[in-house]
This record gives structure tokens, C-alpha cells and sequence, in this order.
């Protein structure tokens, strides 16, 4: 049965998470997905990552966060611009409006997260979190 497989269990409860957190994101009228404000809040907690890392810290491929970061760039949210010493490369910059976009969306995700950790103590995370990193581990060495 597919409810014995821890696996199957995480995925499920990311999912719903994601479900949760994006209806109440989309209920206060904020126009930005989950997954383009996870990379709004790389990018402003380190506005020196290329795309390859900010896909890598998003756990998303580097298709969809440049699909992403277009839409972030057209709807005024981030600005690029061009390094000095690499012509390749460019900087992105949050907003004001980005960031006015994360500071409004911060009480939803707060809430969202109070949400689904309800009646989960901090031992009981620290356990959690040590057998997911574990897991993690085993999968990349």
C-alpha cells in the first residue's frame, strides 16, 4: 500500500503544504506563486548566486527558474544587470516592489507554517529534521 511507504508520505505532505500555503497566498491577494517567491527570497538573501545556484537552493531545474525569473524580471519584481568584469553574467537585484512583495507575503508564510506544524513539538522537528537531512545524506553520498 502506497500509505506504507514513507516516501510517499513526505511527497503527500509537501504537496499539501504547497496546496495550503499558495491558496492562502493567492486569499490575501498577493500575485506571486510559492515557488517564485522561494526564488525572490534566494535571490534577496544573496544577490550574487547565477541561476545554476538559485535552481540548486530552490530544488528546482534551471528551465524553470529562468521561466521564473523572466516572469519575476517582467513583472518588476527583480532587475537585472550586467556584471562588470564577466559580459555574461548578469546581477539580480530585488525590487522595491519585490521587496514589498516578500514583506507581504512573510505573515501568510509564518501562518502557513504554524499551520502545519501545529501539536508537533520542537523535539519532535529536531528528530524530523535530523532523519530527513539523514535520508538526504544516504541519497547523495
Amino acid at each position: 500500500m502506497l500509505s506504507q511507504i514513507i516516501f510517499y508520505s513526505i511527497d503527500r505532505a509537501i504537496r499539501t503544504y504547497r496546496k495550503l500555503a499558495q491558496a492562502n497566498i493567492d486569499r490575501a491577494r498577493i500575485a506571486i506563486t510559492i515557488d517564485q517567491w522561494l526564488v525572490l527570497q534566494v535571490i534577496e538573501e544573496d544577490q550574487n548566486l547565477t541561476q545554476t545556484e538559485i535552481a540548486e537552493r530552490v530544488l528546482k531545474d534551471q528551465a524553470s527558474v529562468a521561466r521564473m525569473i523572466a516572469l519575476l524580471l517582467k513583472q518588476g519584481l527583480l532587475t537585472s544587470e550586467a556584471v562588470a568584469h564577466d559580459a555574461r553574467r548578469t546581477r539580480l537585484r530585488v525590487t522595491p516592489l519585490g521587496t514589498a512583495t516578500l514583506a507581504a507575503v512573510e505573515p501568510v508564510v509564518l501562518s502557513n507554517r504554524a499551520v502545519a506544524l501545529q501539536g508537533i513539538s520542537d523535539e519532535e522537528l529536531a528528530t524530523l529534521r535530523r532523519l530527513l537531512d539523514r535520508i538526504y545524506l544516504n541519497c547523495t553520498s
